[in-house]
């Protein structure tokens, strides 16, 4: 059974900074592609980075030259590092993993397995 488990969300100024882990069990991180996804209130989801199986990265352009993608082979973990944080990356964050049918396409994966999700909240 697949589990994904999000973690370190939180409130911070204008300008501060997060860092999203999400801890995976049943499923390898380091062997499949992994994404992190966001919804803010009244909005969709959107995709914000991923990382490939073999490490090709991607990002959203609202997000590109501040958040950085990462994992752990050895913990087996997802990570989001969220640095100069604006009042419009305010979102409930989720952790996503892929599967081989049916899910959400961002980039080339297809994710079907999600994370409970966690809040980041930034205020001006």
């Amino acid at each position: 059974q697949v589990q994904l488990v999000e973690s370190g969300g939180g409130s911070v100024q204008a300008g501060g900074s997060l860092r999203l882990s999400c801890e995976a069990s049943g499923y390898s991180v380091s062997k499949n592609c992994m994404g992190w996804f966001r919804q803010a209130p009244g909005k969709e989801r959107e995709g914000v980075a991923r990382i490939h199986s073999f490490g090709g990265l991607t990002y959203a352009d609202s997000v590109k030259g501040r958040f950085t993608i990462s994992r752990d082979n050895a913990k087996n973990t997802l990570y989001l590092q969220m640095n100069s944080l604006k009042p419009d990356d305010t979102a409930m964050y989720y952790c996503a993993a892929a599967t081989a049918d049916g899910g959400t396409w961002y980039q080339d994966c297809r994710f079907g397995f999600w994370g409970q999700g966690t809040q980041a909240t930034v205020s001006s």
